[in-house]
C-alpha cells in the first residue's frame, strides 16, 4: 500500500496540470460562494415588504448552522474541475504507457486499479477539505451572534465527500474507456452538464410525473445536497421534499459508487495491456 502511495504521489507532483486544475479549485470554490452570498444579500436588503418578508423566511444560509449545507450546494457546482483531473489521471496511463510499466515492474492489475482508486479518495478528500475550510471561514464571518448547534449540520462534509467521490468515480470510468483525454473529457462534460440536465428536467417536468430522472447517475448523488431555499423560491414543500429525499439518495450513492468500480474493475481486467 505504502509503495502505491509513494508511486501515484511521484506520478501526481510532477504533472503540472495537477497543480493547476487544484488551483482552479482554491479559486473557484470561494469565488462561487461569495457570489452567492452576494445574491442572497442582494434579495434580503430589498427596502420593500417583500423583501422583508423574504428575509425572515428565508433565513440565515451563510451563518451557522446552514453555513454547512448552503456551501456545500455551491461548491458543487464545481465538481468538474476535480473530475477533469481524475480523467487526464487514467487516461496520461494509456497516453504515456505507464500502466504497462507498472505492470512490467511487478504490479498485478488488481494493484493498479488499487492506486487509482487511492487517487480518486485522495482528490475527493482534498476537494472536500477545501470545501470544509471554505464553509467554516463563511460562517465564522457570517454568524452575527452565538448560535446554538453550529455543528449540527456538520455531517454535510461527508455528504460532499461522497457526492464527490461518486461523481468522480463515474468521470474515471469515462476515462477508463475512452482512454483518449479530449475525447473522454467531451463524452464527461456533455453528458454531465448538457445531456443528463435536460433528460432529467425533461422526464421531470413533460413526460413521467415519478421523476424518474432520479435514478440518472449524476442526479443521484445531485440529491444529497439539496439547494439552499433562497434558491428556490418559498416552496416549502417542494423544499422539505429535497430534504426527506437526502436519506435515501445517500443509499443510492452508495450503490452507485460500489457498482461504478465493480464495472472500472471489470474493464481493466479484461482489456489487453
Amino acid at each position: 500500500m505504502i509503495s502505491l502511495l509513494k508511486t501515484e504521489w511521484l506520478k501526481m507532483r510532477n504533472y503540472p496540470a495537477f497543480w493547476l486544475l487544484l488551483g482552479l479549485c482554491v479559486l473557484s470554490y470561494p469565488g462561487i460562494n461569495i457570489m452567492a452570498i452576494n445574491i442572497y444579500q442582494n434579495i434580503i436588503e430589498k427596502k420593500s415588504a417583500a423583501g422583508q418578508v423574504l428575509s425572515i423566511l428565508l433565513g440565515e444560509p451563510f451563518s451557522f448552522p446552514e453555513v454547512w449545507r448552503t456551501t456545500a450546494y455551491f461548491s458543487s457546482l464545481f465538481i468538474f474541475i476535480p473530475a477533469v483531473l481524475v480523467i487526464m489521471l487514467i487516461t496520461n496511463e494509456f497516453t504515456y504507457k505507464t500502466h504497462r510499466q507498472n505492470i512490467i515492474d511487478g504490479w498485478s492489475r488488481q494493484d493498479f486499479m488499487l492506486a487509482k482508486l487511492i487517487d480518486v479518495i485522495i482528490v475527493s478528500l482534498l476537494v472536500t477539505a477545501l470545501y470544509a475550510t471554505v464553509a467554516l471561514i463563511i460562517g465564522i464571518t457570517y454568524t452575527s451572534a452565538p448560535t446554538e448547534g453550529k455543528w449540527t449540520l456538520v455531517y454535510y462534509v461527508g455528504l460532499f465527500a461522497l457526492q464527490t467521490f461518486s461523481q468522480l468515480s463515474i468521470a474515471f470510468l469515462v476515462g477508463l474507456v475512452v482512454r483518449k483525454s479530449f475525447i473522454a473529457l467531451g463524452v464527461f462534460l456533455f453528458y454531465s452538464m448538457v445531456a443528463e440536465p435536460i433528460g432529467v428536467g425533461l422526464l421531470r417536468y413533460k413526460y413521467f410525473k415519478n421523476d424518474i430522472g432520479r435514478f440518472f447517475p449524476f442526479e443521484i448523488s445531485d440529491r444529497i445536497i439539496p439547494a439552499p431555499a433562497f434558491m428556490k423560491g418559498i416552496d416549502e414543500k417542494e423544499y422539505q421534499a429535497a430534504l426527506d429525499a437526502v436519506s435515501r439518495h445517500v443509499v443510492y450513492t452508495i450503490i452507485l459508487v460500489i457498482v461504478t468500480w465493480g464495472i472500472n474493475y471489470r474493464v481493466y481486467q479484461k482489456r489487453d495491456l
